[in-house]
């Protein structure tokens, strides 16, 4: 079993959803007691392959870290007021109940504050249909709020970072 997993579904190399999320992993991951650096399974690299009908290496090996975390931050930015297709594509390939025992945190990078309840009401039940165990709240990060990253982070983490930690004692593995 994998530490702590970001899974970014930016079609997009190098996006600010990468970005936000390799931060938010480090200061969730901080606060909860996780040690071990932050894996990366960064969509933008697999997409072409999602879709294929003959099996990727990458994809396979991206799926097993995915399935295999114990703590799994998913960000994508909004699209159509919802997470990427791309995002979709993959966690489609996900056997039932692969996330059963993980940890997940829900993060969508918006453009409007409208959109703000999805993170909510799309993205936290999909990683509920997977089995994962998702506190609460999601982010729901506005691009004028990335100046001020550090602290929406911490103020987020402050929240949801305790609740990582009690739900990795109630399973058993050392926080």
């Amino acid at each position: 079993m994998s530490g702590l997993v970001a899974l970014i579904g930016n079609p997009k190399p190098g996006s600010k959803t990468r970005t936000v999320a390799l931060r938010a992993a480090e200061v969730v991951g901080g606060r909860a007691g996780l040690t071990e650096p932050v894996e990366v399974v960064d969509l933008s690299a697999l997409g072409p392959h999602l879709l294929s009908p003959v099996p990727s290496p990458g994809v396979e090996v991206a799926l097993e870290l995915v399935a295999g975390a114990e703590v799994l931050l998913v960000a994508s930015p909004t699209y159509k007021a919802t997470y990427t297709g791309l995002l979709k594509a993959f966690v489609d390939r996900l056997p039932p109940q692969a996330l059963r025992g993980t940890v997940a945190l829900p993060l969508l990078v918006m453009g409007d504050p409208r959109h703000a309840l999805a993170v909510e009401i799309h993205l936290r039940p999909l990683l509920l249909e997977l089995g994962a165990v998702v506190p609460t709240p999601g982010l729901a990060l506005l691009e004028a709020q990335i100046p001020e990253l550090d602290a929406v982070l911490a103020e987020w983490a402050d929240r949801v970072a305790p609740q990582v930690a009690a739900t990795r004692i109630r399973q058993g593995v050392e926080a």
